[in-house]
């Protein structure tokens, strides 16, 4: 008996509709679709093996579908030959009235659509042992999905769509025995949520909110479970499904909603997967996880469990000498785990997490050896020691030998602004966690001060250059600027209070632009009269030492 895939199973062609934000990118054929706009692609004939044969198109088969089940019939289906009889009168000069598309077109559609899966149900049931009697249906509700593409251009009628019920028809196909069915509403949804839609917040609430009651994660969870990436047209099942996870990952509320146990264990396996290079799926499962990690602290305390932290370093472990190539898939790869792993990192939970994975030490060799991963690296570290649960991983820097290679990359020449803004949080934080007296700060101190404080006349002088840019409100990067200018007024603060030396070395540089100590008090006042209620506590208590040490 012949197998409903063998009678399906149709090329995959991936959308192009331009609100798309990304492509599925189709290995063996650049042709793209709007699903809207075109029910069936037209398959080129396969050359003749006999050259004698009579020459000129064949005759279109006698049944709906060609012999590999295809639904073309004479190269066009009913709504193909609609678009052409309404092509061939507006050539006559007809008067032709656009249809109006609103709450009555919407629920003619719906109503046709539900008409289909129903059809279609029906006759899987009743002729279940022979496929050839229910694929034509198939067909038709194979079109009526695509034809719901339209509605992404009037989300509008998004709201209407979910109260007659049509979402969570849509969404039930997922599950539909034939891939290819459930593929192809998986797309639609993907189309329908995309963040290039111009759909309201509470248009979009309302597609969301109807999708998710009826078990949208669930069923595209199943779905990704029997999708085999090795067939195109599955491994662009998995692609939209990515996709939908991150349109539902856009806020916080349904990041959190959406993100549970079985999602993010299957978005861990899907980067960890073994591949000759990274492919284009494998990218996206890492943005998808780097968007939710960055979402909400709710997704964040459910990763650290399931060992993200420890599993994101084993796979950043490859970039310690090695750069990606510059552009390509792979380097975005790096680039969000890297992401995510900063984010992981923040919270206490993943500081412990971290410290236990030997993530300190990984980064230092990155310092030390790799140049795409070194600014990546210091990013992770400065978000690593932040706030008043950093301090063990301060102390591990400091015995990990990693004060040496931290100082060397401050005092290079041209160092990106983005590396001094990490360098200058991470000095900050070892001045802040490190103990009184402790060998640790003592070390620390001595790397400031050695070569003829040649650390605090960069330290001064970088604060020179920031205090301009923060000046000049037309300068794009002031806020940056004046980020960097109060960490570099807490470290040398902190410097001042701690050596006799390194104070009037401090002095005397700021006395070169006519400022003093009082330039340095007034920074940090102004700070703690602009700090929040969660950071008064640390926060303002050091603030307010310090004021009282200049």
């Amino acid at each position: 008996m012949t197998s409903i895939d063998d009678l399906f199973k149709k090329p995959f062609l991936p959308s192009a509709n331009g609100g798309t934000k990304r492509k599925f990118e189709d290995q063996d054929a650049e042709a793209a679709y709007k699903s809207a706009k075109l029910d069936a692609s037209v398959q080129d004939a396969p050359e003749d093996e006999d050259e004698d044969m009579e020459a000129g198109p064949e005759l279109p088969p006698d049944e709906d579908e060609d012999e590999e089940g295809r639904f073309f019939g004479g190269g066009t289906n009913q709504h193909t030959n609609a678009a052409l009889d309404f092509v061939d009168r507006a050539d006559d000069g007809a008067d032709i009235k656009a249809e109006k598309i609103d709450s009555a077109w919407v629920r003619r559609l719906g109503l046709s659509f539900e008409k289909k899966i129903s059809k279609n149900s029906e006759l899987r049931a009743k002729y279940e042992s022979d496929p050839s009697k229910f694929v034509a249906s198939e067909a038709d509700l194979d079109a009526e999905i695509k034809s719901l593409s339209i509605l992404s251009e009037h989300p509008e009628l998004y709201k209407e769509f979910a109260k007659i019920g049509c979402s969570a028809s849509l969404v039930s196909l997922l599950s539909h025995e034939n891939t290819d069915i459930a593929i192809d509403a998986i797309e639609i949804i993907s189309e329908l949520l995309d963040d290039d839609v111009e759909a309201e917040q509470v248009q979009w609430d309302a597609l969301v909110s109807a999708m998710l009651e009826a078990d949208l994660i669930d069923l595209l969870l199943a779905n990704l479970d029997r999708l085999d990436e090795n067939v195109e047209a599955d491994r662009s099942g998995v692609y939209h499904s990515l996709s939908v996870l991150e349109a539902l990952s856009s806020n916080s509320t349904t990041a959190d909603t959406i993100a549970q146990e079985p999602i993010l264990k299957y978005l861990l396996k899907r980067i960890s997967a073994s591949e000759k290079s990274v492919s284009q799926n494998k990218q996206y499962a890492a943005e998808v996880l780097q968007v939710l990690s960055q979402a909400s602290t709710t997704v964040r305390d459910r990763l650290i469990p399931l060992d993200a932290i420890d599993k994101i370093l084993q796979l950043l472990a490859a970039y310690r000498k090695r750069d990606p190539e510059r552009d390509s898939t792979e380097e975005e790869y790096a680039e969000d785990l890297f992401d995510t792993l900063t984010c992981l990192s923040y919270p206490s939970s993943g500081k412990t997490a971290f410290l236990a994975a030997e993530g300190v030490e990984l980064m230092l060799l990155m310092l030390k050896e790799a140049k795409f991963s070194k600014p990546r690296a210091l990013k992770v570290l400065d978000h690593a020691m932040s706030g008043s649960s950093g301090q063990l991983v301060a102390e591990k820097f400091v015995d990990a030998a990693g004060l040496k290679p931290l100082f060397s990359t401050f005092m290079k020449k041209n160092l990106e602004a983005a590396s001094t803004e990490h360098v200058l949080g991470i000095f900050s934080a070892l001045l802040r966690l490190l103990p009184g007296e402790s060998s640790h700060r003592i070390r620390l101190l001595a790397k400031f001060v050695e070569k003829e404080y040649e650390k605090l006349d960069k330290l001064v002088k970088l604060r020179h250059e920031y205090a301009a840019k923060a000046r000049n409100t037309e300068d794009i990067d002031a806020g940056a600027a004046l980020y960097c200018l109060n960490t570099l007024d807490v470290v040398l603060s902190w410097l001042v209070a701690e050596d006799g030396g390194a104070r009037n070395n401090i002095i005397e540089g700021l006395a070169d632009r006519d400022e003093g100590l009082d330039t340095l008090k007034k920074s940090l006042q102004e700070q703690l009269e602009g700090i929040d209620a969660e950071e008064e506590g640390n926060m303002g208590e050091m603030l307010t030492a310090l004021i009282e040490c200049l």
